[in-house]
C-alpha cells in the first residue's frame, strides 16, 4: 500500500471520527432484543437437560456413550427446520415488513416448545424441535431491522446492545431448564400429580413459553416497523436524520473501525432483484466466513454440555442437569458485560477484521481445553478447585469466540448489493448458517461418541480435529477486507 493511499485513508478516518455519533434508538433496540432474548431462552433451555432426557429414553440400550448421537440429532433438527424456511421468511419481510414476521416467529416457537414439553418419544421430540425452527424466521429479519435502526456511526454500539440477548439467554435459558426439570423429584409436595411424573420436562418448557408470550405482547405494542421508515427521506449519501438509509465509506478505512457499513440506498420504484444478483464476491466471501465460523461455534456449543455431563470415567465432568444449567448460567452472566462493553471498543482498537481473526483464534484454546479438563477430572475429580479454574478459563475463551458475531454481521449486512436486498442477503446468510447449525451438532456429537467408543486419542479425537478446522477458518477470514464492504450502489 502506497504512502499516499495510507494518507488518504488516515484523512478519511479522521473525518469520520469528527462526525457526531447518531443517538441509538434504544427503545426500539430494546424491544427487538426482548424478542431475541425470548427466542434464546426457549431454544437454549433444553441444553442443560437434553442429555439427561435422552438417557431416560429407551433408545441407547443403556450405553451412555451413545447419548451424543441422539442428543445431536435433536439439537440439529431445530436448525434444519430453520434452514428450510428462513430465506422465505426474510424475503417475505422485504414485502410485508419486519415486525409481523418477527412476531409470528416467536408465536410459532411458543407453540412448538409446548409440544416439546409434552413429547414422550424420541420422534416426537425431534419433530417438535424441527417445527420450532421452521416456524421462526427471526435471525435474518432481526439483522435487517438492526441495520435499518442504526447507521455507520452507531452500528457497533447497536450490536453491543443487541448482543446481550445471547449471553443473557444463556444465563436464563439453561438455568430454567436445569432448575425446573423433573419438579416431581425436587419438590414432590408441590408437584405430586401424575402429570409431572409423565412429563418431567414440561415445566421449563411452560415457563420459557410464558416468558416468550409476555415478550411477544410487549413487542407487539412498542416495536415499530422499520422497512419503510426512510422511504420518503432525502438521500444525502450518508445517514439521514439519524437513520441509515445508506452508508458510505472505503473498504479499507472507516469510522471507529466500522467503515462503510453499507446498507445501500432504496429506490422508490425499483423492483426487488432476483436471488442470482446476490452472488457477488462480498456476499459469497462474507457468508462463507460466517458458515465456517458457525459450524465451529455450534460444534463447541453442543459439545460443551455433552462433555461436561459425560461421566468422569469416559472423560467428562459428570455434572447433572442442575449443575450444567448453573454452569451455563454463570457463563451467561460473565459473557454479557464482556460483549456489551468490549465489542465497540475492540472494534475501534483492532479494526473489524482484526477482531474477527482474534475471536476465531479463541477456538484453539476452547477445543484444546476439553481434553485438559477431562484428564484433570479423571485425576482429581470434579470438586477440585483447580479444575473449576480451568472451567472458568474455558468459559472466558468461549466469550472471546462470541465477539466474532458482531463482526460477521457487519460484513454480511454491508455486502448487500442494494437496500431492497438487505432482507434477502441476511436471509441467504442465515439459511447457510442454519444448514451449518443443523449438521454441526449431529456431526460433532456423533464424532464425540465415536471417539469415546473407539478411544481415538483417549476419546478426545473430535476436539483435535476441530482445532485443525479452526486454522482453515482463520485463513478464510483473513481474505476479508480490513473493514466493512463498500456498497455496490456507491461504486456505481
Amino acid at each position: 500500500m502506497s504512502a499516499s493511499t495510507r494518507t488518504i485513508q488516515d484523512d478519511e478516518r479522521t473525518a469520520f471520527l469528527q462526525q457526531d455519533v447518531t443517538p441509538l434508538p434504544r427503545a426500539q433496540l430494546s424491544a427487538l432484543s426482548l424478542l431475541l432474548l425470548a427466542e434464546n431462552v426457549m431454544s437454549l433451555s433444553i441444553f442443560s437437560y437434553i442429555n439427561e432426557l435422552v438417557t431416560k429414553l429407551p433408545i441407547t440400550g443403556g450405553d451412555e456413550r451413545k447419548v451424543g448421537y441422539y442428543a445431536g440429532i435433536i439439537i440439529s433438527l431445530y436448525f434444519a427446520g430453520e434452514a428450510t424456511t428462513i430465506l422465505q421468511w426474510s424475503r417475505l419481510s422485504d414485502s410485508i415488513g419486519r415486525k409481523p414476521v418477527l412476531l409470528s416467529g416467536i408465536l410459532g416457537m411458543v407453540i412448538a416448545t409446548i409440544f416439546f414439553g409434552l413429547s414422550k418419544t424420541f420422534w416426537a421430540l425431534a419433530a417438535s424441535r424441527f417445527l420450532a425452527g421452521a416456524l421462526k424466521g427471526n435471525n435474518g429479519v432481526a439483522d435487517s431491522m438492526l441495520a435499518e435502526l442504526t447507521d455507520e456511526s452507531n452500528i457497533a454500539q447497536g450490536i453491543s446492545l443487541m448482543s446481550l440477548a445471547w449471553p443473557v439467554g444463556i444465563a436464563i435459558g439453561p438455568s430454567i431448564g436445569g432448575l425446573l426439570s423433573r419438579p416431581h423429584d425436587h419438590w414432590p409436595q408441590r408437584f405430586s400429580g401424575t402429570f409431572w411424573i409423565q412429563y418431567p420436562y414440561f415445566l421449563p418448557c411452560a415457563v420459557t413459553s410464558a416468558y416468550a408470550a409476555l415478550s411477544l405482547l410487549i413487542a407487539s405494542i412498542f416495536l415499530k416497523e422499520t422497512l419503510h421508515r426512510n422511504k420518503n427521506a432525502r438521500n444525502t449519501g450518508s445517514h439521514i436524520g439519524g437513520s441509515n438509509l445508506s452508508y458510505t465509506g472505503d473498504r479499507e478505512s472507516g469510522i471507529e473501525g466500522v467503515s462503510g457499513v453499507s446498507v445501500p440506498r432504496e429506490g422508490d420504484e425499483q423492483e426487488r432483484e432476483s436471488l442470482r444478483s446476490l452472488f457477488t464476491r462480498p456476499v459469497i466471501l462474507s457468508i462463507s466466513v460466517s458458515a465456517v465460523f458457525v459450524f465451529l461455534e455450534i460444534s463447541q456449543e453442543s459439545l460443551l454440555p455433552l462433555a461436561y455431563t459425560t461421566p468422569i470415567r469416559y472423560g467428562g465432568l459428570g455434572l447433572d442437569a442442575g449443575q450444567m444449567g448453573m454452569c451455563l448460567g454463570v457463563f451467561g452472566i460473565l459473557n454479557g458485560p464482556i460483549q456489551f462493553w468490549m465489542f465497540p471498543r475492540l472494534v475501534k482498537l483492532m479494526g473489524l477484521r482484526g477482531l474477527l481473526l482474534a475471536s476465531i483464534s479463541c477456538f484453539v484454546p476452547v477445543f484444546l481445553l476439553f481434553p485438559i479438563i477431562g484428564r484433570y477430572a479423571r485425576h482429581a475429580g470434579n470438586e477440585d478447585p483447580m479444575l473449576w479454574s480451568f472451567v472458568l478459563l474455558h468459559m472466558l475463551m468461549v466469550g472471546g469466540v462470541d465477539m466474532a458475531y458482531g463482526s460477521i454481521f457487519i460484513y454480511t449486512s454491508s455486502a448487500a448489493p442494494r437496500k431492497n436486498m438487505l432482507g434477502a442477503t441476511n436471509g441467504l446468510a442465515q439459511t447457510i448458517v442454519s444448514v451449518q447449525r443443523s449438521v454441526g451438532p449431529a456431526i460433532a456429537s456423533s464424532l464425540f461418541a465415536f471417539s469415546l467408543e473407539n478411544e481415538i486419542m483417549e476419546g478426545y479425537g473430535v476436539f483435535y480435529g476441530l482445532t485443525l478446522c479452526t486454522f482453515a477458518a482463520i485463513w478464510l477470514a483473513s481474505q476479508l477486507p480490513r473493514e466493512a464492504w463498500k456498497s455496490q450502489e456507491d461504486l456505481e
